[in-house]
């Protein structure tokens, strides 16, 4: 018998460096990662850019950060700031 698998409790996590600070309680974070393109093979950079709530207000751009996955904080935030890895 197969098992009832689901998510639940099992929140994304990304890492990305701060692009923008202007807003308040809130920064912008670009998450680049290598996709594979599906006919010539060659890896490609995308990139995207989350915003996530920073409480605390210690990120600066520059700054690599860890921000994981939320609850709606507000119409585009659903990303929180846990860490951050490197100060610049």
């Amino acid at each position: 018998m197969a098992e009832n698998i689901n998510n639940k409790g099992l929140k994304r996590v990304r890492i990305g460096t701060v692009v923008s600070k202007k807003m308040n309680k809130t920064v912008m974070v670009s998450v680049e990662s290598l996709v594979k393109h599906p006919l010539y093979g060659k890896y490609i950079k995308r990139q995207v850019r989350y915003m996530a709530h920073d409480e605390k207000g210690g990120c600066n751009e520059g700054d690599k950060v860890k921000i994981v996955e939320t609850r709606p904080l507000s119409k585009v935030k659903r990303w929180r700031v846990t860490e951050v890895l490197e100060k610049t």
